[in-house]
């Protein structure tokens, strides 16, 4: 039997309170949520939480242990919540054709060696009509040894995740940068710096002084680069 890994990281725990960067991520996927949703590595359920209010029913699937153990605890009673404890290789390859609606990814394709594989089984148990909620690590330049504590394969750019949504079917409804202001203190830290972790208090001011600013710049015009990409597709066929 082969077991699971354990998740050992504190950095879930360290960007917990970034209540505006989580609620600006909910703000831009709600209008696409409904029906059946996958959140995949929904970790602690912190964007599950959020999630919850625009799905009929959300299914959490989690590979770690002892975060599936938590999401259990966290959502004991919802009957409209269920938690599956397994990796999403193995259960997007389990699902039948054309059954699910939505289908969540907040930084978890970054974490997948065959991306287009999985993109490719995305869109096969989609519903016609079912979209494809994405947001990932941006701008190759920003790569950095935080991204391999984090276990990332990549950093996108947007013509590059565009192209590969598209060529597995799906029709993009709106794709952009995100979090531009991000950029510098995520290459000064992280990149030039070298840190290997999160400051929780750092991390707590930006959300705090950075994400409205750059919220309401990105309100007026969509910025030409930014440390993320966030993207809604749709399976149109």
């Amino acid at each position: 039997m082969t077991l699971k890994p354990k998740y050992e990281g504190r950095e879930l725990e360290a960007l917990q309170g970034l209540s505006n960067y989580q609620k600006w991520i909910i703000d831009y996927f709600k209008p696409y949520l409904y029906g059946q949703c996958i959140e995949y590595g929904a970790g602690t359920g912190t964007y599950s939480a959020l999630l919850q209010p625009y799905a009929e029913r959300l299914i959490l699937v989690e590979p770690s242990p002892n975060l599936a153990a938590e999401l259990r605890s966290r959502f004991e009673g919802e009957k409209e919540i269920s938690v599956i404890e397994d990796s999403l290789e193995t259960h997007v390859s389990d699902r039948e054709d054309s059954s699910t609606d939505t289908i969540v990814l907040i930084n978890v394709l970054e974490h997948i060696k065959d991306d287009k594989n999985i993109l490719d089984e995305f869109f096969r148990v989609l519903k016609p009509g079912g979209n494809l909620l994405l947001f990932v690590p941006a701008l190759n330049f920003l790569f950095s040894n935080m991204d391999r504590v984090l276990k990332h394969y990549r950093r996108y750019n947007l013509k590059d995740l565009g192209s590969i949504v598209e060529d597995s079917g799906f029709t993009i409804i709106d794709a952009r940068y995100f979090d531009f202001l991000g950029i510098f203190p995520w290459w000064l830290i992280f990149t030039l710096g070298g840190k290997e972790e999160f400051n929780s208090k750092l991390s707590v001011l930006y959300d705090r002084l950075g994400v409205p600013a750059s919220r309401f710049i990105e309100g007026l015009a969509q910025p030409l680069f930014g440390k993320n990409i966030i993207l809604a597709a749709r399976h149109d066929q």
